[in-house]
């Protein structure tokens, strides 16, 4: 017998490409993820494209000032970042520097604990969609999913969900992932499926740890191709991005989005 007889055998599979990168999700006849495979486009150009336009711009600090959240907004336009990822305070004063480019405008909802009731996450949801944001990033409530409470989590989620599909606005669920058992982020990414969120999301970067490259693979594995994936939380340099991209994720949260920019255009020199 060869090592091909060893291969295993899938019952079908799915290929999704997007922002440069092909995923393909294997599965058994019950319709289970067996296997993912992710693949970058190594074309220098199109590779940068990609990281830009993938990237979030983010600052979301509790310091943050005025003149912190202006240079924010003066880079994502400078680099042509994908979008800015603020506090919902900041979604007005974002909105109208941003006005006219195609840079959107991200807001952070039960920031950073997840642990208010779901209707201030509504409240915050809809008041920044009504000031501008086009993007949510909501903490689900980490700790009623590890007491088991499984539908306390799905209804927090599925209501955020609602009043922003409603207004056009995609919704990205964070995990806090640090905090959790493998088992955990598995529950937690098919609750978010099942929910209808658009993305599920590894960190807020105030906890215990951020991305890895382990859990953006589990991650992707469990929702398949058809929702999106964003790292978050450590990523600083190229490296780290580049990582996270080929390990299966399709958005990057980061401070440190004009170095990996610089480093990519230095590359290219």
């Amino acid at each position: 017998m060869t090592a091909k007889d060893f291969q295993p055998v899938y019952a079908f599979q799915k290929t999704l490409t997007s922002h440069g990168q092909t995923m393909t999700t294997y599965f058994d006849k019950k319709g289970r993820v067996k296997k993912v495979d992710a693949r970058v486009d190594n074309d220098a150009a199109d590779h940068s494209i990609t990281l830009v336009s993938i990237i979030d711009h983010t600052l979301l600090k509790p310091n943050a000032t005025a003149e912190q959240i202006a240079i924010l907004c003066e880079q994502a336009l400078a680099y042509n970042f994908g979008a800015v990822c603020v506090n919902s305070y900041w979604v007005a004063y974002c909105k109208a520097a941003l006005a006219g480019s195609n840079v959107k405008v991200g807001a952070a909802i039960g920031f950073p604990l997840g642990a208010m009731s779901t209707k201030a996450k509504v409240y915050e949801a809809k008041r920044s969609i009504k000031d501008g944001a086009v993007e949510i990033d909501m903490v689900m409530n980490v700790g009623e999913l590890k007491s088991g409470n499984l539908a306390a989590v799905a209804n927090d989620i599925r209501e955020v969900v609602r009043v922003a599909h409603k207004k056009g606005a995609i919704v990205k669920v964070i995990l806090e992932t640090c905090l959790l058992t493998d088992e955990e982020k598995v529950t937690a990414c098919l609750l978010s499926k099942e929910a209808g969120a658009d993305f599920v999301k590894t960190s807020t970067g105030f906890s215990t740890g951020g991305a890895t490259v382990e859990d953006i693979r589990l991650m992707r594995g469990v929702v398949g191709p058809e929702m999106g994936v964003k790292a978050s939380g450590g990523i600083r340099t190229l490296a780290d991005a580049q990582a996270m991209i080929a390990a299966g994720a399709t958005r990057i949260g980061t401070s440190g989005g004009v170095k990996m920019a610089e480093e990519l255009a230095a590359q290219q020199a």
